[in-house]
């Protein structure tokens, strides 16, 4: 014995063991795939191990009873807007995020498809009555009002300095329908009405007129509800372009007051409970309409349920779980606390979890005012809630429950909010897209229109727009002049006092806030568009796409300024596009909406002042 310490201790050894497999000794694995255990103790000890044999309170519920008290979000509030009633038949996130459709930037007319489209449809209902109305609409309300783009006007530089679009004007001016003039028309608050049938000189009856007039009030519910978005009833207000964030808030009645949900910093896409915060502070949304009684108390008996999932640790030892699901391929950062939280109760939790099952309404807010439990033993328990206590305390544990505004110590919340948001929204190609980054050379913010909208309503690569724009206005100028040879450009180089950067970036300058000494803001500037040979004070240039363009199409124009810690060390992306979902009821929704990420980092726009630079023109050579 001692020899064979020795030898171990020069020659240590690790012994391991993987599983436990019958070793058949003849061909007849009859007996060795039965896994016959001979040592019962040993089994005994394992369990032991494992501490199944530590029990407390171990019987398993049988019967559940709570009691549960809801209510009904009724009220809405974009903004700094007024209060409105909530429509229960449209998703939350329509409500909050639809925005106006762009027809028109500075004095182009834009969004040439959807007038297409408007046109259409109206000339598909006029010409079932006559066909005859079919040109003399396009008389009318003709696209650009029948005049042809014209390449040598500055006016006409936005349309024609892009092949492809001036191609699409030039082939409906002239021969379609723009359908959203004759919406505007009849939208217009005129003394008379005007009607479908106005300015139609055909040799009409009064039935067909009356037709046309019934048709014009059809169109303009077609259109309304083909595109949700903001007219002079249903405004919103949520967006707010100094925050680049939707702002909001829904209240629901409770016990003779209201519970009011805010919504500070929405931005993110998808609406959820977790955007939403109690402001105590505020103890009602004022719509001038008595609160409605939607309030109810519930008492449900059911029995509750195991928790199980695929993968999940089975409650006996010799027992293989699921390996559909590999929960060694999560790989969680060490900042995803959701992920780990998930995984601890995923490997360490398993027959010990049970469900109460509980339906609830869309678009209510819910709270169990008691939970109780019997067991096999007919013991009755009461179930408390996890994350009670002070809703400051940061040693709290709760899921699903919403946050108190403000940091009083109050009581937490333990309710729950089921808002009435769609599963699932589909995004069209961004129409508008741009990066909002920092220039530490040249020390400021500048707003990268990465996409913008063309005037057929598609987004374009805003590098390649402001090329074809600069391009198309220099060409308009002229032939070059020839410099004075006597007086000019003899120097080997020449002063620049700025140089030029691409018309997409937009500049941001560093501005005090009023009444303050530190504080400062972002406000948009311009550069200016340096043409050669261009003897004009420059003109500035303008962006075009509609999140920056902020303030430019109000007469007078006003100053779009943004906070500046909405634009980080990484930047901020912010794209605009189409957006469809389908509402329980199957009706279909399109509207417009914005989304804010982010960014890509830092960014250089190779902007310089007080250059020295060769003379391109130079006429002699003192060398």
């Amino acid at each position: 014995m001692a020899l064979l310490n020795r030898v171990q201790a020069y020659y240590p050894t690790v012994t391991l063991w993987n599983r436990l497999e019958g070793r058949p000794r003849s061909e007849n694995f009859e007996r060795a795939v039965k896994a016959q255990v001979r040592d019962a103790l040993w089994m005994l000890s394992k369990q032991w191990q494992m501490g199944e044999f530590i029990g407390d309170d171990a019987g398993s519920p049988v019967l559940a009873k709570a009691h549960m008290e809801t209510t009904r979000l009724t009220k809405y509030k974009g903004g700094s807007a007024d209060a409105e009633a909530l429509e229960q038949e449209i998703p939350l996130e329509v409500k909050v995020e639809h925005q106006a459709i762009a027809f028109k930037q500075g004095n182009t007319e834009i969004s040439l498809d959807i007038r297409l489209l408007m046109g259409r449809q109206w000339l598909k209902w006029a010409t079932a009555i006559d066909p005859a109305y079919r040109q003399a609409y396009i008389d009318k309300y003709g696209i650009r009002n029948n005049v042809q783009p014209d390449p040598d006007a500055e006016a006409d530089a936005t349309i024609c300095a892009h092949r492809k679009v001036w191609q699409q004007f030039a082939a409906v001016t002239g021969r379609r329908m723009d359908g959203y003039r004759l919406y505007v028309y009849l939208k217009e608050n005129a003394t008379p009405a005007h009607k479908a049938s106005d300015g139609i000189t055909l040799a009409n009856t009064q039935t067909k007129k009356d037709v046309l007039d019934g048709l014009g009030a059809k169109f303009i519910a077609w259109y309304e509800k083909l595109y949700y978005q903001p007219n002079e009833v249903r405004k919103n207000e949520s967006w707010k372009p100094n925050y680049l964030e939707h702002q909001f808030a829904v209240s629901a009645p409770q016990k003779g007051k209201e519970k009011v949900l805010t919504a500070e910093e929405y931005y993110h896409g998808h609406l959820d409970w977790y955007n939403l915060d109690i402001d105590q502070g505020d103890d009602e949304l004022e719509t001038g309409t008595p609160p409605q009684d939607v309030e109810d108390k519930i008492t449900h008996a059911f029995v509750p349920t195991s928790v199980t999932f695929g993968g999940m640790p089975h409650p006996r030892w010799w027992t293989f779980e699921n390996w559909k699901t590999n929960l060694g391929f999560v790989n969680p950062d060490t900042t995803d606390l959701n992920k780990l939280l998930l995984l601890d109760f995923f490997l360490t939790y398993s027959n010990d979890w049970f469900i109460v099952p509980f339906t609830l309404p869309v678009g209510s807010l819910a709270k169990i005012r008691g939970l109780t439990v019997t067991n096999v033993f007919n013991e009755k328990i009461w179930v408390e809630a996890a994350g009670r206590g002070d809703d400051e305390n940061w040693q709290r544990w709760n899921m699903f429950n919403l946050n108190v505004k403000g940091t009083d110590h109050v009581p937490a919340d333990l309710g729950a909010v089921v808002l009435p948001t769609s599963r699932k929204v589909q995004e069209g190609k961004p129409l508008e897209e741009i990066f909002l980054l920092r220039d530490e050379i040249a020390n400021m913010v500048w707003g990268v229109e990465s996409v913008v909208p063309l005037p057929t309503g598609k987004g374009h690569r805003g590098k390649e727009v402001g090329y074809e724009l600069k391009a198309k206005l220099q060409q308009l100028i002229g032939d070059v002049v020839p410099p004075d040879t006597l007086t000019d450009n003899l120097a080997k180089i020449r002063f620049r006092v700025v140089n030029s950067v691409p018309e997409n970036w937009i500049p941001f300058m560093p501005v005090h806030i009023d009444g303050q000494k530190r504080q400062i803001q972002l406000q948009r500037a311009a550069m200016p568009r340096i043409l050669e040979n261009d003897d004009r004070v420059p003109k500035k240039v303008e962006p075009k796409t509609s999140l920056l363009r902020h303030g430019l199409e109000k007469s007078p124009k006003e100053t779009y300024r943004l906070n500046e810690n909405e634009v980080g060390r990484s930047g901020t992306r912010i794209k605009k596009n189409f957006q469809r979902t389908r509402w329980h009821n199957g009706e279909v929704y399109n509207w417009v909406g914005i989304k804010k990420e982010n960014g890509r980092g830092e960014g250089s726009s190779g902007l310089a002042f007080d250059q020295l630079i060769p003379n391109k023109n130079r006429l002699a050579d003192d060398g």
